[in-house]
C-alpha cells in the first residue's frame, strides 16, 4: 500500500444543523485542546469511546493524535471558532496489526459532549474517507462496543458497504471505501440538508438588521430598509445608524450590539473600507448571515470578509449584489433595490448580475409566474446556484428554477444537485460567456477543440438543464414550461388564418429542429368539413381569413384529439372579418375541452411584447408570442427536456482489466523525473494505456538505423508495409512537421526515412516509432481536456489532419454513463459513417464505446491528466484501434470534488 501523507488545507464544512466547523489536521499545538476534549467527557462517553475509563486516557489519545507524522496514520480535527469539538482518526499499522488487510486502516472517533446528533462525527469520518482513499486505502476497521449506537448507527448511515461481526460485548466493523453512486448520494443527501438549514437564517429570517441606512434619501442602505419596510416584512426590522433614532419608521441604534435582539440576518450597505470590522461586529454579536450589497472591496478587504464570515459560521450572499427577497406570504421579505417588489409566484431566481435580476423580476412578475425566492449572487464569495438550488427543491413553493451565472465553484458537484432537480422542476439557465476571447494558445486538437461554449453545453446537457442564449430567450421558455404540459415528441401541427404567418411559423419550426408532420387523411376531411370554404389542410392548416372563432375552436379540438402531433402552434393575425362579426379568435385558444393534453402556444404579429401569457378558461394559461421564432425555439426546448426526463438515469459501467493503481504509480514516476510535467515519451504513454486496456496498433521503438530495419522486418503486416514517426519531447502534429514516412517498402525505403528524419530534425529527435500500415477504415478523433473549473472533458468526432479544421466534435464531461458515451457517438456529423451509410458496414461499436468509456476512467481517476489526443483511431467492422496517442501531465493535487465543503 503506498501512502502519500500530504497536508491537507483546513476547509469549512456545515453541520446537520447549519452551523459551521472548520476541519483540519491536527497539529502537535493541538495537544491542551485534545486533551480537554477527553477530559470534559462523562465517564459513560469516555467508556464507550475507550472500552474502559481511565485517567491517562485523554493524555494517551492526545499524544497519539499530535505525534510526528507517520505513514499510514492520519488525525483530522473539528473546531468551531477555535475550539476542537471533534477528532477523527486512521491508522493502517493498527488494522495491520488485528490481522486485517494490509490496505485496511482501523478508525476512530471522537464528539465533544454537548455536540452527539449534530453531524460532527459523520462529517470527520466522510473527510477521513477521502483522504485514505487519495492514500490508497481500501477499507476502515473499527471496534466499538454492542451498546454504542450512536456510533454504530454512524457508520451504518455512511452510505458505504458495511459489514458487522460481534465478539463477546465488542463489534468488529469493517466499511469498504468505494466511491460508490450510493455514497455519493447520501452524502449529497446530508450535505442538502445541511445547507438548507444554513440558509434559514438568511431566506427566513425572523430578525433583519440593515446596517448603513442613511437619514436621507438617496443610499443603498436606506432604499433596502425602505423595501423592506414597504413590503410588509413581518419580522423585527431595525436599522443600524449611531446617528438617528429612526429612519422612515425603523427604530435605528448605534451598533449591532446594541439592539435588542439579535439578528439572524444584516444586511452590510456600507463603505468597502468598514465592511471587514462591520462583519466582526456581526460575528461577536451572534448574526447567523450577512447580505454584503457593497461594492469595491480590494483583495485584504474581500479575505478579511469571508474569514470572518467562517470564523463566525454566517453564510454570506455577496458582496456587490442586488439583494436577497422571498415572498412567502408569511415572511414577505425584500432586501433588494430594485425598482418594485417582485410578484409571489412559483419561480426561484439566481443571478450573478443585478441588472439580470431586475430584468427577470420584471418579466416574471409581468407574465404573472412571480417568484419565490430570489438571490443576486454578485461576487458569489459563499452562497452559489447549487446553494439556491437545494433551497429550491426543499421550500415547498418553487415549481421553476432559473439561473444566470457567470462561473461556477464546483461544477461536477452542481452537475449532481441540477440532475437531481431538474426531475422535479424545469431548470433554465442562460449560457453566459459563451464566447471566447480566441482559442486559448494549446497544442492539441482536443485542447484547441474543448472551447469554453463545448464545456459549458456538455455540462447543461448532461444535467438536463434547459440553456437559453438570452434573458429574453429565458423568459419565453419559462413562460411555455411554466403554463403547459411537456410534449411527446418533436411533431407540431401549425394553424394559421393567413397564409405568410403560417410559412414563417414553419421554417421556425425546422430551424429549431421540430418536425411538421403531414395530417393523416382521415383528419384531412374532419378540418374540411368544419373549416370555410378555400382553407387549405396541410402543415400549415390555412383555414383562411374568413374562420370564425367556433370554427377555429373545432379546428383546434380535432387536432389536440389527433394522435399525430405532439404540440400545436396558432399564428394568428387580426383581420376586418373578425372584427366585423366580433369573433376573438384568441378566445378559441383559451378554452374549449382538452386544452391542457398537448401544449399550445400561440403567435400573434401585432403583439407588443415578445411573449405573454393569456388567461384561459380553466384557471390556466396559453404563451403567446410575438415572433414564431420564440415560439419554436420555446417548443424545442420543452421537446429536449421531456425527452431527457423519458430517458432513465444512466450508469457509470463497470470496465474489467483496469489497473489504476499502476497508473498512479506511472503518473508519480514520471513526474518525480519531470517535476513541470510534459508530454509522454511512446513507451510510457503505451505504460499507461495499457493500464486501461485501450487499444494500440502495434508498435516499436529505434533509436538507430539498423534498429529501424530490424523493427519494420518485425511489425510488417500481410503486404509489408510500415510506416515511421519521428519523436521529440513536445512533439505534438507530426504531420505539420513532416515528420512522418507512410508506406515503407522493403529495407532500402526504412532506411532512406530513417535519414531523412534525422537530417531534417538533427539536435531534436531522440528516435523513431514504427507502425505496421493500418487497414482502411474510419478515421475517428478521441481525447480529454482537464479543465480547471469543469474536470475532465471527453470529446470525440472525425479524426485525422482535418479534424480542427472540420470541427466535427462532440463532448461530455467525465465521468461517462451508457447514455453519456452513446450521445458522444451519434452527435457529430460524422455519425452515419459509423452506422455504414456508405456500404461498408457500420464500425464495431461495442469496441468504440469501450473505448470512450476506457478514455473517461482514465481522465477521472488521473487528475495530472492535462491532455490527451488520440487521433487517429481507426474504426472498422473489425474493431478499433488507435493508430496515435499524445498524453500531457502535469503536476496536480488530487481533489475529491463531491467532499463537502463551503467555498
Amino acid at each position: 500500500m503506498a501512502h502519500h501523507l500530504t497536508d491537507r488545507p483546513p476547509v469549512h464544512a456545515l453541520l446537520a444543523d447549519g452551523t459551521t466547523v472548520c476541519i483540519r489536521s491536527v497539529v502537535a499545538g493541538d495537544h491542551d485542546q485534545l486533551e480537554g476534549l477527553y477530559e470534559e467527557m462523562s465517564p459513560e462517553n469516555l467508556r464507550l469511546r475507550f472500552f474502559a475509563v481511565s485517567h491517562r486516557s485523554a493524555h494517551l489519545a492526545a499524544d497519539r493524535a499530535c505525534a510526528p507524522a507517520r505513514s499510514g496514520y492520519r488525525a483530522l480535527l473539528a473546531e468551531t471558532q477555535g475550539q476542537v469539538v471533534g477528532l477523527a482518526e486512521y491508522d493502517a499499522g493498527d488494522a495491520g496489526d488485528s490481522g486485517d488487510e494490509t490496505d485496511a486502516a482501523e478508525v476512530s472517533i471522537a464528539v465533544a459532549d454537548g455536540l452527539h446528533h449534530r453531524g460532527v462525527g459523520t462529517l470527520l469520518v466522510e473527510h477521513l474517507v477521502s483522504a485514505a482513499r487519495a492514500e490508497g486505502i481500501k477499507a476502515f476497521t473499527a471496534d466499538a462496543l454492542s451498546e454504542n449506537h450512536a456510533v454504530l448507527k454512524l457508520f451504518a448511515d455512511l452510505g458505504l458497504r458495511t459489514t458487522r461481526r460481534f465478539e463477546g460485548p465488542e463489534v468488529r466493523c469493517s466499511i469498504a471505501l468505494d466511491q460508490s453512486d450510493s455514497y455519493l448520494t447520501a452524502v449529497e443527501e446530508r450535505g442538502r440538508a445541511a445547507d438548507v438549514a444554513s440558509l434559514e437564517p438568511l431566506l427566513r429570517p425572523k430578525v433583519v438588521a440593515v446596517i448603513g441606512a442613511g437619514r436621507k434619501p438617496g443610499s443603498v442602505g436606506r432604499a433596502i430598509l425602505h423595501q423592506l419596510h414597504a413590503g410588509g416584512y413581518t419580522g423585527r426590522l431595525f436599522a443600524v445608524n449611531p446617528a438617528a433614532h429612526a429612519i422612515i419608521g425603523v427604530p435605528s441604534y448605534p451598533s449591532v450590539s446594541a439592539l435588542p435582539r439579535t439578528p439572524d440576518l444584516a444586511v452590510l450597505a456600507v463603505p468597502a473600507a468598514a465592511v471587514p470590522e462591520t462583519a466582526e461586529a456581526c460575528g461577536k454579536a451572534g448574526v447567523r448571515a450577512l447580505l454584503v450589497v457593497t461594492t469595491g472591496l480590494d483583495a485584504d478587504q474581500a479575505q478579511a470578509l469571508l474569514a470572518t464570515c467562517r470564523s463566525y459560521g454566517m453564510r454570506l450572499v455577496g458582496p456587490n449584489c442586488l439583494g436577497i427577497s422571498n415572498t412567502d406570504p408569511q415572511l414577505t421579505l425584500d432586501a433588494t433595490f430594485a425598482a418594485g417588489h417582485p410578484r409571489p409566484g412559483t419561480a426561484g431566481v439566481a443571478v450573478q448580475s443585478g441588472g439580470v435580476g431586475i430584468a427577470l423580476l420584471d418579466g416574471l412578475s409581468r407574465l404573472g409566474i412571480g417568484v419565490s425566492s430570489f438571490a443576486s449572487l454578485g461576487d458569489k464569495f459563499d452562497v452559489s446556484g447549487n446553494d439556491m438550488l437545494q433551497w429550491w427543491e426543499s421550500d415547498g413553493r418553487t415549481g421553476l428554477a432559473l439561473l444566470h451565472l457567470e462561473s461556477f465553484g464546483n461544477p461536477r458537484a452542481f452537475s449532481r444537485t441540477a440532475r437531481r432537480v431538474t426531475r422535479r422542476m424545469p431548470l433554465l439557465t442562460v449560457d453566459a460567456g459563451r464566447t471566447d476571447a480566441g482559442r486559448r494558445a494549446a497544442a492539441s486538437h482536443t485542447a484547441a477543440a474543448a472551447t469554453r461554449t463545448m464545456t459549458r453545453q456538455a455540462l447543461f446537457t448532461q444535467a438536463g438543464i434547459t440553456a437559453t442564449r438570452s434573458v429574453g430567450e429565458l423568459l419565453e421558455a419559462a413562460a411555455l414550461l411554466h403554463s403547459q404540459p411537456l410534449p411527446q415528441g418533436a411533431r407540431v401541427a401549425i394553424i394559421t388564418n393567413a397564409g405568410g404567418a403560417g410559412v414563417l411559423a414553419a421554417d421556425a419550426c425546422a430551424e429549431a429542429g421540430l418536425s411538421l408532420p403531414a395530417p393523416a387523411p382521415a383528419l384531412v376531411d374532419d378540418l374540411l368539413a368544419v373549416l370555410p370554404d378555400g382553407a387549405a389542410v396541410g402543415n400549415p392548416v390555412d383555414t383562411t381569413a374568413a374562420v370564425t372563432e367556433e370554427q377555429l375552436t373545432d379546428c383546434l379540438d380535432r387536432i389536440m384529439r389527433y394522435g399525430g402531433v405532439d404540440a400545436v402552434l396558432v399564428a394568428l393575425v387580426p383581420t376586418a372579418v373578425a372584427a366585423a362579426t366580433g369573433d376573438d379568435l384568441v378566445r378559441a385558444l383559451t378554452s374549449g375541452p382538452g386544452r391542457r393534453a398537448k401544449p399550445i402556444v400561440a403567435v400573434r404579429l401585432e403583439q407588443g411584447l415578445p411573449v405573454e401569457l393569456l388567461p384561459a378558461t380553466d384557471d390556466g394559461t396559453v404563451p403567446s408570442y410575438a415572433e414564431p421564432q420564440a415560439a419554436a425555439r420555446a417548443l424545442a426546448h420543452a421537446t429536449r427536456r421531456a425527452a431527457w426526463l423519458a430517458r432513465p438515469a444512466g450508469t457509470v459501467p463497470d470496465l474489467d482489466g483496469i489497473e489504476t493503481d499502476r497508473a498512479r504509480t506511472v503518473v508519480e514516476t514520471y513526474l518525480a523525473a519531470h517535476p513541470d510535467g510534459g508530454w509522454l515519451d511512446p513507451r510510457t504513454c503505451a505504460d499507461l494505456l495499457s493500464c486501461y486496456g485501450i487499444p494500440q496498433i502495434p508498435w516499436a521503438w529505434a533509436e538507430t538505423e539498423d534498429d529501424a530495419v530490424l523493427a519494420a522486418d518485425r511489425l510488417r503486416g500481410f503486404d509489408g508495409r510500415v510506416v515511421m514517426k519521428a519523436h521529440w519531447p513536445g512533439l505534438v502534429h507530426k504531420s505539420r512537421q513532416h515528420a512522418v514516412h507512410l508506406d515503407l517498402r522493403g529495407d532500402s525505403q526504412v532506411r532512406a526515412a530513417y535519414r531523412d528524419l534525422e537530417t531534417r530534425f538533427a539536435g531534436l529527435t531522440t528516435g523513431v516509432v514504427l507502425q505496421p500500415l493500418a487497414a482502411r477504415g474510419t478515421e475517428l478523433f478521441a481525447g480529454v481536456v482537464q479543465d480547471e473549473v469543469f474536470g475532465p472533458l471527453v470529446l470525440f468526432g472525425l479524426g485525422g489532419t482535418a479534424t480542427e479544421v472540420l470541427a466535427d466534435h462532440a463532448a461530455r464531461l467525465a465521468p461517462l454513463s451508457d447514455h453519456d458515451v452513446h450521445d458522444l457517438i451519434t452527435s457529430p456529423r460524422c455519425a452515419p459513417l459509423l452506422f455504414g451509410a456508405q456500404g461498408s458496414g457500420p464500425v464495431d461499436l461495442g469496441e468504440l464505446e469501450q473505448l470512450l468509456l476506457r478514455l473517461s476512467r482514465m481522465a477521472a481517476d488521473l487528475p495530472q491528466l492535462a491532455e490527451t489526443d488520440f487521433n487517429p483511431v481507426l474504426a472498422t467492422p473489425g474493431g478499433v484501434t488507435v493508430l496515435d496517442a499524445r498524453i500531457r501531465l502535469v503536476p496536480c493535487r488530487p481533489q475529491d470534488p463531491y467532499l463537502r465543503r463551503l467555498r
